[in-house]
């Protein structure tokens, strides 16, 4: 079982960026639900978003709300996460988290799977 994050890179302030999570071994649509993790150098993982009950339950961390957006493509079996008007400080190391087992997306600590990151850095 594997998650694999894509789609991270240097962007400018303002623009936009899409991450994306695919799994392997595992079906999205099978789990409780994923989310979106994020540390910042210095500092510890925070969670940014989840998604649930196949796709239409959305939550979202406030530092992020109204600028990023959770989605998820069971033909693809992939999380996404749309990045539009990032700022210097949403500068961080990605991280796709999936639950399994019954419980939260949004709690470090509860979850089951974990990709390996990918870098996103605004300037």
């Amino acid at each position: 079982v594997q998650l694999v994050e894509s789609g991270g890179g240097s962007v400018h302030a303002g623009g936009s960026l899409r991450l994306s999570c695919t799994a392997s071994g595992y079906r999205h649509s099978s789990g409780v639900c994923a989310g979106w993790f994020r540390q910042a150098p210095g500092k510890g993982r925070e969670w940014v978003a989840s998604i649930r009950d196949g796709g239409t339950t959305t939550n979202y961390a406030s530092s992020v709300r109204g600028r990023f957006t959770i989605s998820q493509d069971n033909a693809k079996n992939t999380i996404y996460l749309q990045m539009n008007d990032p700022k210097p400080e949403d500068t961080a190391t990605y991280y796709c988290a999936a639950k399994v087992v019954e419980g939260s997306c949004s709690v470090e600590s509860a979850i089951d799977l974990w990709g390996e990151g990918t870098q996103v850095t605004v300037s």
